[in-house]
């Protein structure tokens, strides 16, 4: 019993220390903006269709029990469900599900949204989803490897772990920081901070550490002239990762 007591402690003590609270603060102020098509969260729902259509393509989402980590206002979560998926969305900020929760009543689609982290929720639920999604969310947390072990810990052996995030390198400091947030305006000045981006190398590290194989890496490319997001080689910006755990 007193074993149960000391892993239950440390699980929050990580819970705490992953957590930034200007991060939260930051999409929390935003949250009554999160389902504008023409607001901060443009980009989001632009690219929403891409990055469902790379994972239903790869996991077949209908009747899989899914987990969406980081979910936000519920742009993703909700998409799948939509595709005949069980959804679960967690989150640390409370008004972004709060408002992920309302929206529910206009989609009439099901998803369960708890304000948890995602290395508790490994504790209490272990592999308990075939299907684990992490988007745009790693660059935002203190440490990233915590998060995919806590990916890894979710999902069942065998399933498969979704990772997006944005590669560090001058190119991306370019495009995803002075060209997205000062010039294009696409997403809000300081959404982003450099230091946090994730090489691809240090993503795969940080999945074989945790026991996940990768399986893919694609880039997700913007167009200025037209602008469009595509999915294609080269992972020099943005980038999504898909990963299996070993069984």
């Amino acid at each position: 019993m007193q074993g149960f007591f000391f892993d239950l402690k440390t699980a929050r003590m990580k819970t705490m220390s992953n957590v930034d609270p200007k991060e939260l603060a930051k999409f929390g102020d935003l949250a009554h903006r999160w389902w504008d098509p023409n607001s901060e969260f443009r980009p989001l729902h632009e690219i929403n269709p891409l990055r469902l259509d790379w994972i239903d393509r790869h996991v077949g989402l209908d009747g899989k029990r899914v987990l969406d980590i980081g979910c936000g206002g519920g742009i993703l979560a909700e998409a799948m469900a939509g595709r005949g998926a069980i959804v679960t969305g967690i989150d640390l900020s409370e008004k972004p599900l709060g408002v992920a929760r309302l929206h529910l009543y206009e989609s009439g689609l099901k998803v369960d949204y708890r304000q948890v982290a995602a290395e508790e929720l490994a504790s209490e639920m272990p592999a308990a989803f075939d299907v684990v999604t992490c988007m745009e969310m790693l660059e935002h947390v203190p440490d990233p490897a915590s998060t995919v072990r806590a990916c890894a810990e979710l999902v069942k052996p065998g399933g498969a772990v979704f990772f997006s995030t944005i590669n560090r390198n001058p190119k991306s400091y370019l495009f995803a920081v002075i060209g997205a947030e000062y010039i294009l305006k696409l997403l809000p000045r300081g959404t982003h901070d450099y230091a946090r981006f994730i090489r691809p190398a240090e993503l795969a590290r940080y999945a074989r550490e945790a026991g996940l194989q990768n399986e893919e890496i694609i880039g997700m490319h913007y167009n200025p002239f037209t602008k469009q997001y595509s999915l294609g080689p080269g992972s020099g910006v943005n980038y999504l990762m898909r990963t299996q755990r070993r069984c």
